[in-house]
């Protein structure tokens, strides 16, 4: 490098002493063990609830507990309790959740006991979301509020970047995928210090989240799959293949978002848009099985557990159903997230590769569809990797997984995105 190449080059930032990033840590700590309880406690309400109404309710009244007359009942009652919280609660349970995507503005406390039980009945009732928008939201604002009110002397933008990093890390059970989120996040920023100085707050939290979401609930992720002992010259073809048809199915949806999300807003009140809406979902339900319902992920371990028990026809069957399902939800006003029901879809269409070519390896098609359909759906890089590379514990999947991003980015970026402004336009 000559002296004038050397004198543009910029400084690097200089490092942030210890003594200012000393007093991040307790308030990390505490938000990230308060967002996992958060998480965890809706969680088990769902599940519980899941079980009242899928499991004790039917068999006490002798019908069949996924039959099709169940499904429309249960996901029809569904709309209309979600439509209820909507309507008259405080705050009508948040934004329209299709203008949301993972980063979230503050909302005023009051509107959280609404969103909460939103949240909890979407979950047990069976509609294709999953918590993470709307948890990321309630610690959002529960952090923010307290800690404007008892640390007031604190940076306000500090509250809503640890309880979302905290929730990140909960939801995964690993600081990881905040790490790489924030981090996405923080590309292109003018930052004040190093990047690991901007990164020490969050990712605090984040392990803090993850730590007790891991000690108390004992998650996982890996599906157990064949094991793959890759790659070779096949691998990679199937790999590129199945994440670029996957980002194009997901893409398929984001384009048809805003039409269906127009389609309810025309119905006017949530009281209507929400029982149609999960009338349809009980309807896709009867179609696509009932593998199709929920956030998602147990039903994948499902379908993991057994990836030669299923047809081509039917795992793409369950792939198209689940896509429609997770774009009806997503329109008609059930508050819930997009990436839990994206690992499903994703799944089955890997899957369905294999079943038509058994020369994709199992564990290829699963965490290639999971990327492209991710990619399309979430535009996350970083999160899209990691979530299609923890499903499948073999290290030479992320080799793999690198490579088919490329040409599946390609297909996605500066397309429109599967998340909406408030006037119904697609976010680019």
């Amino acid at each position: 490098m000559t002296h004038d190449a050397a004198r543009r080059a910029p400084a690097p930032a200089p490092a942030t002493p210890a003594r200012s990033l000393l007093p991040l840590i307790l308030p990390a700590l505490v938000i990230g063990v308060g967002a996992s309880l958060l998480y965890i406690g809706v969680s088990d309400l769902a599940e519980k609830l899941q079980g009242v109404l899928w499991g004790n309710l039917p068999d006490a009244l002798g019908i069949g507990r996924y039959s099709v007359f169940w499904m429309l009942v249960v996901l029809t009652a569904t709309g209309v309790l979600v439509g209820l919280v909507v309507w008259k609660a405080p705050g009508h349970a948040g934004p329209d959740p299709a203008t949301l995507g993972l980063a979230a503005a503050p909302m005023p406390p009051v509107v959280l006991p609404g969103l909460l039980v939103a949240t909890a009945l979407m979950l047990a009732g069976g509609p294709s979301l999953g918590p993470e928008n709307p948890i990321i939201a309630t610690n959002v604002a529960l952090a923010f509020w307290l800690g404007r009110r008892f640390a007031p002397r604190m940076p306000g933008g500090l509250w809503p970047a640890l309880a979302e990093a905290a929730t990140i890390g909960a939801l995964f059970g690993t600081p990881v995928a905040a790490a790489l989120l924030i981090s996405e996040a923080l590309a292109g920023r003018q930052l004040k210090g190093q990047l690991w100085d901007n990164l020490f707050g969050p990712l605090t939290a984040a392990a803090a989240g993850a730590i007790t979401t891991t000690l108390v609930a004992h998650p996982t992720f890996d599906l157990g799959l064949p094991a793959f002992e890759g790659p070779h010259w096949r691998d990679v073809l199937s790999a590129l293949v199945v994440a670029s048809a996957a980002a194009v199915l997901g893409m398929i949806a984001v384009y048809a978002f805003p039409y269906v999300h127009g389609a309810f807003s025309r119905l006017g009140h949530p009281m209507v848009a929400l029982p149609v809406g999960g009338l349809v979902l009980g309807l896709l339900g009867a179609l696509g099985g009932y593998l199709t319902l929920f956030k998602g992920l147990d039903e994948v371990a499902t379908l993991a557990h057994n990836p030669d028990g299923w047809s081509a026809g039917q795992f793409a069957t369950m792939a198209v159903v689940k896509l429609t399902a997770l774009l009806v939800a997503a329109s008609c006003g059930f508050r819930g997230g997009r990436i839990f029901p994206s690992v499903f879809i994703g799944s089955a269409f890997g899957l369905c590769a294999h079943a038509l070519v058994p020369a994709v390896h199992p564990a290829i098609g699963v965490a290639a569809g999971v990327l492209g359909m991710l990619l399309a759906i979430t535009r996350q890089g970083w999160v899209s990797l990691f979530t299609a590379a923890v499903l499948v514990a073999t290290p030479s999947i992320i080799t793999l997984l690198c490579i088919a991003s490329l040409p599946a980015w390609l297909l996605v970026t500066g397309r429109p995105q599967m998340q909406l402004h408030d006037d119904g336009s697609p976010v680019r």
